[in-house]
């Protein structure tokens, strides 16, 4: 082999070492930033660490939304029509924040219940988050359907076992 071969390997080997290792630390920075969509259903099935951030998506439970009243913190549940999840947030919630709304909260879950750094409010009549719609189909409710399982008038079981797992706190109900 010639030495300007010699040299031109050399150089396409190194250029193909920084493009991988490049690209190595990109996947390992990304491992990092990436959060799932997760129903409370999904929740309830699977083990969870208690350090892994995720989104938690839903619609906020009627009836469950508690203000503290000398903090920013609040207490709601969210549920997918099957299973509920209660949240403890400490800071302003969106405007669009109200009962029976799609809302995603960031965040992770601990002795239960999720502990949200960011909440996010859908932003118009017809939003609720996919991940949401997927779970209420696979679960076999429909949001329109009134009669369902999973409508305002079959709530008080899910939502009576939410309200269990939220601590008791000096918050009032608005």
């Amino acid at each position: 082999m010639t030495p300007t071969r010699k040299r031109r390997m050399i150089m396409v080997l190194l250029v193909l070492l920084g493009i991988s290792s490049a690209t190595a630390i990109a996947i390992v920075a990304m491992q990092d930033q990436l959060m799932f969509t997760v129903s409370p259903s999904e929740v309830a099935t699977q083990a969870l660490p208690p350090d892994r951030k995720f989104r938690l998506g839903g619609l906020v439970a009627e009836g469950s939304i508690a203000h503290s009243s000398d903090t920013l913190d609040v207490q709601f549940c969210v549920h997918d029509g099957e299973q509920s999840i209660p949240v403890i947030y400490s800071g302003i919630l969106p405007d669009l924040f109200r009962e029976g709304q799609g809302v995603i909260a960031h965040g992770y879950l601990q002795e239960g219940q999720f502990k949200a750094y960011e909440v996010l409010a859908r932003h118009d009549e017809t939003y609720v988050p996919p991940e949401v719609i997927r779970a209420l189909e696979e679960s076999g409710h429909s949001m329109s359907d009134e009669s369902a399982p999973g409508s305002y008038s079959h709530r008080a079981e899910y939502l009576s076992n939410c309200f269990d797992k939220l601590p008791t706190t000096a918050l009032s109900t608005s």
